[in-house]
């Protein structure tokens, strides 16, 4: 008899076991299909929020990728309180515990209040968005994410810097506006000045003329400095965001062989020695 008893209460704990089971792995795959779906969705609204209200591009990835995050956040605390529910515990105690645990980290994370406090406002203030070439807390870089505690910066040799926000004191943001492009151009002190600049001036129109991201200029200033061996001449331009780069590179080739083809020297470095007898 109580053989049978064991055998029947150890039957009972193994289907219970396995409903548990079964209910954990069923709300396991409802989060994941809930998750995908949501994220589609999320996806979609900024994508068709882009195309009627005209919103900047870095902007729509900065917000996306926010609510995105907070969408993950959201789904793993539904997650955890049913997983705790199907256990027949009292969900109200643990709410309350937790918001109790927050409480007491906030004041002892004030960094983490803090990170959060300055994500918030550079989020609502449209300081930067993804894709912005930015300076931050001494970093150059391109913004590949903006969240709530951290803000992730891309360098341009490839390292992915993690920026705490609340080491976020100042932002210069390059990308608001035009770029500016500007090349120092050296000639020798005996070649004519005002026939070099007009040279450069007409390579530069050509370059001008061949790029559509160039939106003013380039402009042939004039004399800049005069180094040892040579006369400098400085050339400046607008172009759109993130290509001042390259216009640079092909203004300076074209100026080199404009030069080349008028006779007018780029000088070398000249040294003199002078011997005493």
């Amino acid at each position: 008899m109580e053989e049978l008893l064991n055998d029947t209460f150890l039957g009972v704990l193994v289907g219970g076991a396995v409903m548990i089971l079964l209910q954990i792995i069923l709300v396991i795959i409802g989060y994941l299909i809930a998750r995908s779906i949501g994220k589609k969705i999320i996806s979609r609204s900024f994508e068709r929020m882009a195309e009627q209200r005209n919103m900047h591009p870095g902007r729509v990835k900065t917000l996306k990728n926010l609510s995105l995050n907070v969408f993950a956040y959201a789904l793993i605390f539904v997650l955890i309180t049913i997983i705790v529910g199907i256990f027949d515990l009292n969900i109200a105690p643990i709410i309350a515990g937790a918001g109790i645990i927050g409480l007491a980290v906030g004041f002892g994370a004030q960094g983490l209040v803090s990170d959060v406090v300055t994500g918030f406002f550079l989020l609502l203030e449209k300081q930067i968005d993804v894709d912005d070439y930015v300076t931050i807390a001494g970093l150059d870089g391109v913004v590949e994410e903006v969240g709530l505690r951290t803000t992730q910066i891309r360098a341009f040799d490839g390292t992915l810097h993690y920026i705490p926000n609340r080491e976020i004191s100042s932002v210069s943001n390059h990308s608001k506006g035009n770029m500016q492009a500007m090349i120092d151009i050296s000639i020798s002190y005996d070649d004519d000045i005002d026939r070099a600049m007009k040279v450069l001036q007409d390579a530069c129109d050509q370059v001008a003329a061949e790029e559509e991201v160039i939106k003013d200029g380039p402009h042939v200033l004039g004399v800049a400095s005069f180094g040892d061996s040579d006369v400098i001449i400085r050339i400046i331009g607008q172009t759109e965001n993130m290509e001042q780069w390259g216009i640079e590179r092909k203004l300076r080739k074209a100026c080199k062989e404009a030069l080349d083809a008028n006779g007018i020297e780029i000088p070398f470095p000249h040294q003199v020695n002078i011997q005493k007898m």
